[in-house]
């Protein structure tokens, strides 16, 4: 099946507290979107960027000679409807990996085995453990909950594109997190398979540090 990769990049700098957006941020001496796409090199890849980012992403491109082929979709006023503008690029009949613009470092390996699993599956979704203790929150009560019955959730999640489209045109997908929430909305299951911790969200000043060090 054929794979794209739609990378949706709608952040802002106010937890990274910059005023550039976070994805534009320098990470190792390219903007951190480019380190992304990268990743998806061998793929069709479909850009979603807020419409006011796309001159200057235009001149970012220019200035670095980023030369990895990509279509650029404008985005919408929530990531739910970005992503649903970015999908009407995609055939229905492709394997399409919905990856946040902000997470950089994802090894290739974890591609591949998502791209491997969503063609034998139909869907696959990257989660890690958790390491921390944590504890449940209800009406101002505290209560220990045991680790080992929860997940992170990564991206890219990887749909049959046809499916996903469904999805997203028949939930109320605003009101979910992330795109496997949507796919269960829709009545399917989702297929979870090992992120890795490496895979973080460039959102906060930390992070960055923490993404230079793992480049250099």
């Amino acid at each position: 099946m054929n794979r794209v990769a739609l990378i949706v990049a709608g952040g802002s700098g106010l937890r990274m507290q910059t005023a550039v957006p976070k994805q534009f941020l320098i990470l190792a001496g390219k903007p951190v979107l480019m380190r992304t796409l990268e990743k998806f090199s061998g793929c069709e890849i479909v850009l979603v960027l807020p419409e006011q980012h796309i001159p200057y992403w235009k001149t970012l491109c220019k200035q670095y000679e980023f030369a990895v082929p990509h279509t650029l979709v404008a985005g919408g006023a929530t990531r739910a409807e970005s992503v649903f503008r970015g999908l009407q690029c995609v055939d229905d009949d492709s394997l399409v990996a919905i990856h946040d613009g902000v997470r950089p470092l994802l090894p290739q390996s974890m591609i591949e085995e998502g791209f491997r699993l969503a063609e034998e599956k139909g869907n696959a979704v990257p989660v890690v453990r958790l390491s921390d203790s944590i504890r449940l929150i209800e009406s101002g009560i505290s209560r220990a909950v045991p680790r080992d019955d929860y997940r992170l959730v990564q991206t890219p999640q990887i749909f049959r594109a046809g499916e996903i489209k469904h999805a997203y045109r028949n939930s109320s997908a605003d009101m979910f997190t992330d795109d496997a929430s949507v796919f269960e909305a829709d009545g399917k299951t989702v297929c979870l398979y090992n992120g890795d911790p490496i895979n973080i969200k460039i959102t906060r000043p930390t992070d960055l540090i923490f993404a230079e060090s793992c480049l250099c």
